[in-house]
């Protein structure tokens, strides 16, 4: 059975960050540089000994050879769908679930929908909102601001805030950034 597992590039990488030759790579693991060179352009397999061996000598764990890529594409219409509890909102994860650092949500409000009667707080150092198209009312606090196509807002996501579209007739579309990820 073969694998499309694809590990040569990101053994190469880790060859050259450190400065390493093939020569140098298969002499630490005990193989041969051809074999080393073969494998970084995946044309072979190793064996689990071998594949060991190899990331000992450019310092990789076996592991990071098999983590998801750095960058993800999340094509249109396929984010995730996902639910904050709002009411008349439809909401779509656009950030891979793999990753930490933030989280991007693509927001559909209907009109007159709303966050809810109560002000949240998220676990979140920084929320930042961008209107894609309609109006949004942030209440921040005491404070309500509108704002409209092409506007955006910073704040931070642990003060008490909330959302509605206070439009009876045009629905709203809006990006929240939320980082680090909730």
């Amino acid at each position: 059975m073969t694998s499309d597992v694809k590990i040569g590039a990101r053994l190469r990488a880790a060859r050259l960050a450190r400065g390493l030759t093939l020569e140098a790579v298969g002499a630490a693991a005990g193989i041969s540089q051809g074999f080393v060179s073969k494998l970084e352009r995946d044309q072979v397999s190793p064996s689990v000994a071998s594949l060991v061996a190899i990331c000992e000598a450019v310092g990789l764990k076996v592991g990071e050879l098999f983590e998801p890529p750095p960058s993800q594409i999340v094509r249109a219409g396929h984010g995730a769908p996902i639910n904050f509890g709002g009411e008349g909102a439809e909401e779509f994860l656009l950030t891979p679930g793999t990753q930490n650092e933030v989280d991007v949500i693509h927001s559909i409000i209907e009109p007159g929908g709303t966050a809810g009667d109560d002000l949240y707080s998220l676990d979140c150092e920084v929320e930042f909102v961008y209107v894609l198209d309609g109006r949004i009312t942030v209440i921040l606090g005491d404070d309500e601001h509108e704002l409209a196509t092409g506007d955006s807002m910073t704040f931070r996501g642990r003060d008490p805030h909330a959302w509605r579209n206070t439009s009876n007739t045009e629905s709203c579309e809006v990006l929240w950034v939320l980082a680090p990820a909730t």
